[in-house]
């Protein structure tokens, strides 16, 4: 049995380390962290934790990492007319006068001179057997947003700190025309069917559902699932919330026939055309899920073709090997680590198919920086540059369709979506291992929809490790997948103040939260933010502290608000004038029920036959949803916006039924938020969801393709009718884009 004094100096410890004593669940429960998750969760962190000595000696460690150096390795300042250091030093330094460098992100230079004993006394400290002073240094210098570089020299010690100014709001979009409002669809671009693509959602789909956004819809933005890089195999990998690299993109979104390169290489053309491979692209076109596999196998046979013409243009020095060139120099080493994995992972898994994942390469292979990987860049630089290539591509098409929406006068475009999670077999571990915690996974506690908590499976971020290198890999991950869009969803944004760790061993009822540095990570996003233009929506769904929301509000980030889960204090749905303006409100996600899945119970039913809930489970749940319908119903009614002579018992709607769709849609677009997102399935009333939490192989996840062709959604006269009622709300709710 620990000891009490133990017991308090683990506690201690812990919090300041962030790990949080306790949560309250969306039941009101109070769960209090436990000792046994506590000492694992220092322990990943690297602070030794198993008695009284060692968590005293790591205390201490800790105490002198912050004392003992100069400067922080990041400061996040907002806009001001001066710099402020802090600067930590031995009491012995006093008389010593302080050197400071200051170079701007654009080169520019500023050297000053300051003497210590002139400066504000900040702190102060005994440490090892010294006394240790902190000085506060204000400089007169004016720095512009974005990332700068400061270095002092005080003697014999020198310090330096990435010094990022941030505004103080994320970008507002400030067209007064549309009074703020707007409406988009939302779209699994994986899932898209039409007559030309290749079995899968490619950026060819996306120009056409482009333009039936900004026609028929009337509406302001198109919002996509994660585009990230992933395996491509069922169905273990082919999440886009579990990805590969959350830096680049998936080459399975290529319109390989809208490529320069396809146009003028003749082979690629006549391999087009040959009977084997049209009706292999019919099968997989037919096919009613996503067959990753062999669109993947498909796709990479003729990209390669493609690429081995453009290696020759390349050779010439021509316009477009400059392109690619000032691409590579703009990308530099984050995407030769990517592409220089995906080409060892191509290379091993040809010599040997059982291996799969990086931790199963030869060990050499496995340091991205050891001598044998770098020989193997160098030994196949073709095949790094094929996939340096797919990326160029990509953001060639991407580049196109946002074009294509600005053209369409939509006035936000396409809407990103940035996935919490990274796969652990995939590249950003093996390329950027150390800014990742082992021994932990990230998940989520129990709620309504998981009874059983979420295990999402994948290591948490180091945070130090992180602020170490001042942010540059977090920046990175904002910047890259705001390029091209006018919006960027931030799945799970609680990550940004606390996430939830569950221990190794322990199921994801026995974790704990963790807090992070949520003021630098919410400001490098409104930095992003305002730098790409990009308006930012926090998805604030789950276990979500006030002070969260209050926090993203104040700097200008829209909450997520979906109908599902709007209740006030009796339970009662909100009305929909009840609803935040500053929000983006839907009617479900990609994990929830389909509006027409919720009617019928369809989730729940999946959940019971994928054998994630036993039959008293079922039971309840299905108790429980009726309730909920009727609840639902009743709101309806309320507002005006089910017709009066209709019943007014949920038992007499066994479906969703057009008066139903209609007035759902209606109540979602009437609400005063800031911008309406409509699932594609909801559009069109299909009943299953995109993915089934706490399932793999069981559902098909992240498959199912939609129910209209794209060709069908602007000529099928059922698909038209669905629009037409979609386009009436938002255009009477104004909500419609500069077109109309």
């Amino acid at each position: 049995m620990p000891s009490e004094s133990f017991l308090q100096l683990l506690a201690r410890t812990a919090d300041l380390c962030g790990v949080e004593p306790g949560f309250w669940d969306i039941w009101g429960r109070y769960h209090a962290t436990t000792p046994e998750a506590q000492q694992v969760i220092l322990e990943a962190m690297g602070i030794a934790a198993e008695n009284a000595e060692s968590l005293e000696r790591s205390s201490a460690a800790l105490t002198r990492r912050e004392w003992a150096r100069l400067l922080p390795p990041a400061i996040v300042a907002r806009e001001s007319r001066e710099v402020d250091l802090l600067l930590s030093m031995p009491a012995e330094l006093l008389g010593e006068s302080a050197r400071i460098s200051v170079r701007r992100e654009d080169g520019h230079t500023v050297e000053c001179e300051l003497g210590l004993g002139d400066l504000p006394l900040a702190g102060s400290i005994e440490m090892d057997g010294c006394s240790w002073v902190r000085k506060r240094a204000r400089i007169p210098i004016d720095l512009p947003l974005g990332y700068h570089d400061i270095s002092v020299q005080l003697g014999p010690v020198r310090g330096a700190t990435r010094y990022i100014v941030t505004p103080d709001r994320a970008w507002t979009d400030p067209d007064p025309g549309r009074g703020g409002r707007a409406a988009g669809i939302a779209v699994s671009l994986y899932g898209v069917r039409s007559e030309r693509n290749w079995g899968c959602g490619d950026f060819g789909d996306l120009l056409e559902i482009v333009d039936w956004v900004s026609e028929q819809l009337k509406a302001g933005f198109v919002a996509l699932n994660p585009l990230h890089a992933i395996h491509n195999r069922r169905p273990f990998n082919s999440s886009p919330y579990l990805p590969n690299s959350i830096f680049y993109q998936n080459f399975l979104y290529l319109d390989v026939e809208g490529m320069e390169d396809f146009a003028n290489c003749r082979r690629a053309r006549q391999l087009r055309q040959s009977p084997a491979v049209a009706a292999g692209i019919d099968e997989l076109r037919r096919s009613p899920f996503v067959e990753y596999e062999g669109v993947a196998a498909l796709k990479l046979r003729f990209l390669k073709l493609l690429f081995v013409r453009f290696l020759r243009e390349w050779r010439t020095g021509s316009a477009r090997a400059r392109e690619f060139e000032a691409f590579l120099a703009r990308e530099a080493d984050l995407l030769e680590s990517f592409a220089t994995y995906c080409a060892l992972d191509e290379h091993l898994h040809q010599g040997n198919p059982d291996l799969w994942t990086w931790k199963d390469w030869p060990a050499p292979y496995q340091d991205p920086s050891s001598a044998e990987t770098r020989a193997f860049r160098q030994k196949h630089w073709r095949r790094v540059m094929f996939y340096q290539f797919l990326q160029w591509q990509i953001d060639i098409q991407l580049r196109r369709a946002q074009q294509r929406a600005r053209d369409r006068h939509l006035p936000i475009g396409l809407y990103h979506d940035l996935a919490l999670a990274t796969d652990q077999s995939g590249s950003d571990l093996w390329a950027h291992r150390r800014f990742f915690v082992a021994g932990c996974r990230v998940g989520s506690p129990p709620d309504d929809f998981a009874p059983k908590g979420q295990d999402w499976g994948f290591p948490p971020p180091h945070a130090e490790r992180h602020r170490e290198d001042g942010y540059r890999l977090f920046a990175e991950s904002i910047r890259k997948n705001c390029r091209h869009g006018g919006a960027l969803r931030i799945d799970h944004v609680m990550r940004l103040f606390r996430l939830y760790w569950i221990p190794d061993g322990c199921d994801a009822a026995e974790g704990a939260y963790v807090r992070e540095r949520s003021d630098d990570f919410v400001r490098i996003l409104a930095l992003e933010s305002v730098r790409n233009r990009v308006v930012v929506v926090g998805e604030d769904l789950g276990t979500v502290e006030p002070a969260v929301r209050e926090t993203l509000a104040g700097f200008g980030i829209l909450s997520y608000r979906l109908f599902y889960f709007e209740k006030n204090g009796r339970g009662e749905f909100r009305r929909d004038d009840e609803y935040p303006q500053q929000a983006l409100v839907s009617s479900t996600t990609h994990d929830l029920p389909t509006l027409a899945g919720f009617w019928v119970a369809a989730d729940v039913e999946a959940r019971h036959n994928a054998g994630v809930l036993d039959d008293e489970g079922f039971r309840s749940q299905v108790a429980g949803r009726r309730v909920e319908k009727q609840k639902m119903l009743d709101v309806l009614f309320h507002v005006g916006l089910m017709p009066a002579h209709l019943p007014r018992s949920a038992e007499a709607y066994p479906e969703l039924t057009g008066e139903l769709h209609n007035a759902i849609i209606g109540f979602l677009a009437r609400t005063p938020s800031q911008l309406l997102a409509i699932n594609q399935e909801d559009l069109t009333k299909e009943r299953f969801q995109q993915n089934l939490p706490g399932t793999t192989w069981q559902y098909p996840n992240w498959g199912r393709k939609m129910r209209f062709t794209v060709e069908q959604l602007k000529s099928d006269p059922e698909a038209r009718g669905y629009t037409r009622m979609l386009r009436n709300w938002i255009v009477d709710s104004g909500r419609g884009n500069h077109a109309r």
